[in-house]
């Protein structure tokens, strides 16, 4: 990306730099302001393939798949590169034509992806099976030495999560419940929630042991029961401790802290 900005005047390219910064940084937490930064960059730098690229994922976030689509065309044909195919297949499926991206699984453009890419279009195929009710053809799809494998590979998670997900539709539950403990092995970074699927096909659930409303409830009572509820003691034995519990009160200290967080990054630092 840093070569293809240095076809830009220097300032110009420092600008558009920036925006794309800040729509990597927003895409996922934020998708609609990432989106804003990457028109910008569109408006400055339309004719860099990596600007075209940003904004067609700054579009496909916002499931803007039309506009997506056209922009991942738009990249392929100055880089002549086959890597956007699989997402591409997926804009089409995102416009509802599961079918066209079918027939994109099944062109010479596959052969020229990667590992990574293949994975990622047999991904599609299968998606785009299950959007036309086909099931079985959806399963067969992702059955593949990548799935058998047990090397763990970037892609192995997904892979493993979808061909799990798409069994359960099925109603073949113990081979889904298989499934998704090894995608939830093979998880570490928490990118599909796997574990909780799993979890809720045993059923088990999650409960908070004591709940906010709870806990106040339980600490007002503490509260108004007061230092009168000691078992055993004179009066004047009690009388320092209230006097202490008095003087507290009196003082206003508190022990909760002060409200936590910071502003996130708004983009302020494009200077």
């Amino acid at each position: 990306m840093r070569q293809e900005l240095l076809s830009l005047p220097k300032t110009l390219a420092d600008d558009v730099a920036r925006n794309l910064v800040m729509v990597a940084r927003l895409i996922d937490e934020d998708p609609e302001e990432a989106y804003a930064y990457s028109r910008i960059a569109l408006r400055l730098a339309s004719r860099v393939a990596a600007v075209r690229e940003a904004a067609g994922f700054a579009a496909y976030a916002n499931q803007k798949y039309s506009e997506a689509l056209a922009e991942f065309r738009a990249a392929r044909r100055m880089t002549g590169s086959a890597d956007l195919w699989p997402v591409m297949a997926d804009c089409e499926r995102g416009m509802g034509r599961p079918e066209r991206a079918l027939a994109m699984a099944g062109e010479p453009e596959v052969r020229r992806l990667d590992k990574a890419g293949q994975v990622e279009m047999r991904l599609v195929a299968a998606g785009a099976r299950r959007d036309m009710d086909q099931l079985d053809a959806a399963i067969v799809t992702l059955q593949s030495p990548e799935l058998a494998s047990n090397s763990v590979q970037p892609w192995t998670a997904r892979l493993r999560y979808a061909y799990a997900d798409a069994l359960l539709a099925a109603g073949r539950e113990d081979e889904a419940r298989e499934w998704f403990a090894k995608a939830a092995e093979s998880d570490k970074d928490g990118a599909t929630d796997a574990s909780d699927r799993l979890a809720e096909l045993d059923g088990v659930e999650f409960v908070d042991a004591l709940d906010d409303s709870e806990e106040i409830e339980e600490t007002e009572a503490t509260a108004d029961a007061g230092p009168g509820t000691a078992a055993s003691g004179t009066e004047s034995d009690q009388a320092p401790e209230a006097e202490a519990r008095s003087a507290d009160v009196e003082t206003g200290v508190s022990s909760s802290p002060a409200e936590a967080g910071e502003r996130r990054e708004n983009g302020s630092d494009q200077g």
